[in-house]
């Protein structure tokens, strides 16, 4: 199962201004973003809290100059010096563009820079005009397309005899396994493989933050979910895990429903991302309150 995060998240103004030819003048409006821009940009992305709660969620974690977000903010501005867009262009490439140029300039931006992308995602294709102009004539190696969930009082309130209470810094080995399952399922690669002390620092962090939560029974764990991030009253989800064994017993509905009450208690808004391939987990999405919002496109380099 996989949700997220609008985590993950490129995020694409569907409303965005008419297309504009793009020259190379427009690189000149990228420009890289500090951190005493950072009220500037959080304003600008507040204008759509669900599409840019991760950018927004990284910012207030971490600041706009950290090496936690494993990339850098850019903003693009317009000839008066108004914010267009902005962009996180680094492993996650995350974008909020409001115009074809400043989606064109921060791809172009990504290409000189020779930055290291492994995932790009958008709201509707913007993920595929990003490519390209970031990899003209290239193939990304996964292309899918993912439904956005959404949840939010009033919901549908199941009843829950499962223990779901954030996560301990000693259950981490089990928690980052089952975490690598499912970033396997959707990405094709195993981070306790490719790149295991740094996945596991970033599953601990999570932890630390209180953002994970389990169910246990004894010693073993049969549930966990995450907030990849959260912001202006929205809280995003990824992660989704139910032990192989129990799968298909209505364990991930029971705990997502009890999960959400006490979510709700701080946010507006909880939402989450689905390969819309997954439907037996959008079953129990929907028995847990959620509903089917929107589609985003996904692309893993």
């Amino acid at each position: 199962m996989r949700q997220a995060t609008l985590t993950k998240s490129l995020n694409y103004c569907q409303d965005r201004a008419v297309a504009t030819p793009f020259s190379e003048s427009d690189l000149s409006r990228v420009i890289r973003l500090m951190d005493e821009d950072r009220t500037e940009v959080l304003a600008f992305l507040r204008i759509r809290p669900v599409h840019t709660v991760v950018m927004a969620s990284f910012i207030n974690d971490n600041g706009l100059e950290s090496d936690l977000n494993r990339g850098a903010f850019f903003a693009y501005r317009d000839e008066a010096g108004k914010l267009e867009g902005v962009a996180l262009l680094g492993h996650t490439t995350l974008i909020e563009a409001r115009s074809d140029r400043a989606m064109a300039a921060f791809a172009k931006r990504a290409k000189i820079d020779r930055t290291a992308i492994n995932l790009i995602m958008s709201e509707h294709e913007g993920a595929l005009d990003f490519w390209k102009h970031y990899a003209p004539g290239a193939s990304p190696r996964l292309n899918f397309t993912e439904l956005l969930f959404e949840t939010a009082f009033p919901m549908l309130v199941r009843d829950c005899e499962y223990d779901v209470r954030p996560a301990a810094l000693t259950e981490l080995d089990q928690i980052a396994e089952a975490h690598a399952e499912v970033t396997f399922i959707e990405s094709g690669r195993d981070p306790m493989v490719s790149d295991r002390e740094g996945f596991l620092q970033r599953v601990a962090r999570r932890i630390e933050m209180g953002r994970t939560f389990v169910v246990f029974d004894g010693d073993k764990l049969i549930f966990k979910a995450d907030i990849v991030a959260e912001a202006d009253g929205i809280v995003y989800l990824e992660g989704v895990w139910v032990a192989t064994e129990l799968r298909g017993n209505g364990i991930a509905s029971k705990c997502l429903s009890k999960l959400n009450l006490f979510l709700l208690e701080r946010a507006d808004t909880i939402c989450m991302l689905s390969n819309e391939r997954f439907t037996g987990a959008h079953r129990s999405f929907e028995k847990a309150g959620y509903r089917a919002t929107g589609r985003c496109t996904t692309l893993f380099v």
